[in-house]
């Protein structure tokens, strides 16, 4: 039995974020902070006129959400499961991502963004949490 960590998101002796639900719920959280400092930075350069509002682009969101899922990715002992599922999860992630911005088109940039961002970070984790798990089990 490993020994837990203290902190939130709860992670394991070695690191690794526990649960599912921590990992959504933080990267969750960290889209949205991405999502409010991408408003205010559009916000106040189309306020000293370097632009219209809502013209940045949303993908930045994902920024803090990327932040944690390497600090997790680096947390997994070196080898192919963790690899594997990193490299599974993002093109999963990359692709509905995009597909949702697809659909919003018609959007401001910075809300498409935003919406593909949410989609990338959920699917990730959705992906990845259970995917390394299983992997790491499979191949000892």
């Amino acid at each position: 039995m490993t020994e837990q960590q203290s902190g939130f998101p709860r992670r394991d002796a070695e690191g690794r974020v526990l649960t599912l639900g921590d990992l959504l719920g933080v990267s969750l959280a960290g889209w949205l902070i991405g999502v409010l400092a991408l408003l205010l930075f559009d916000w106040a350069f189309a306020s000293f006129g370097a632009g219209d509002f809502g013209r940045a682009n949303g993908w930045l969101a994902v920024i803090l959400p990327a932040w944690l899922f390497w600090e997790d990715f680096r947390a997994w002992e070196f080898g192919a499961a963790r690899v594997v599922a990193a490299v599974g999860a993002l093109a999963v992630a990359v692709v509905t991502g995009l597909l949702v911005a697809g659909l919003a088109a018609g959007l401001p940039s910075l809300l498409t963004g935003a919406l593909a961002a949410a989609t990338f970070t959920v699917v990730y984790a959705v992906v990845w949490f259970p995917g390394v798990r299983w992997l790491a089990r499979w191949t000892g």
